[in-house]
């Protein structure tokens, strides 16, 4: 099963419910959507929607070290996920996060203290984490490891989740020979669950382009 979606609502939210069935919310990175906001989204998405939620930044900033800033933004969090009946959270490290023996072990514990919060758990270890090893380090856990299938290939888990954050950055597109590369990427992968989230900035044509190649 592939899951194709969007970092965010790239295009009004009633636009985007009648394209895509999963969006990750960005909103919980920076902040708390509002109550209303929340509520609409779940009022306006058809059946089947499914949202996940991006972790706030705070966690990542503390180095997912536990202490009374992650526990509240962490509460924030599993709130906003029982109004949306979101099951998925996505957790980003910094750019500058380094991939240390001490920071291994502590993001190792923050994601098994998630488990019994989400179904699925995603960790983003950033530029400075290599995707192999760090799948090795939370695959027991159940946790799932972001992976850009253009630069660092296909997860060999049975679910995978990508990001795709454009050929040169957020502000670049995917010309066509990449969206078809991508494409034959994805068909050559043999997982059981699959998560496509597009994040630059023409994420809602690019996502419904990739989309198109596979004929889903």
């Amino acid at each position: 099963m592939i899951t194709v979606g969007c970092a965010g609502f790239p295009v009004p939210a009633t636009r985007y419910f009648r394209e895509f069935l999963f969006v990750e919310v960005q909103e919980t990175h920076l902040g708390t959507p509002g109550p209303g906001t929340v509520r609409r989204w779940r009022r306006e998405a058809p059946d089947g929607f499914r949202f996940a939620l991006l972790g706030p930044r705070e966690i990542g900033q503390e180095g997912f070290r536990g202490g009374k800033v992650v526990e509240t933004a962490m509460r924030t969090l599993v709130h906003v996920a029982l109004e949306l009946e979101a099951d998925t959270a996505v957790f980003v490290a910094p750019p500058d996060f380094p991939s240390s023996r001490a920071n291994k072990a502590v993001v190792k514990e923050f994601l098994q203290s998630t488990r019994d919060m989400f179904k699925t758990v995603v960790f983003d270890p950033g530029p400075l984490w290599d995707s192999d090893e760090t799948e090795a380090l939370v695959s027991e856990d159940g946790a799932l490891v972001v992976r850009d299938p253009l630069n660092q290939g296909i997860s060999k888990r049975p679910v995978a989740y990508y990001r795709l954050p454009g050929p040169a950055g957020h502000k670049s597109r995917y010309e066509d020979p990449a969206i078809e590369h991508l494409a034959e990427v994805a068909k050559s992968a043999t997982h059981k669950e699959a998560t496509y989230i597009f994040t630059n900035v023409d994420m809602f044509a690019d996502a419904k382009r990739f989309r198109k190649a596979m004929k889903l």
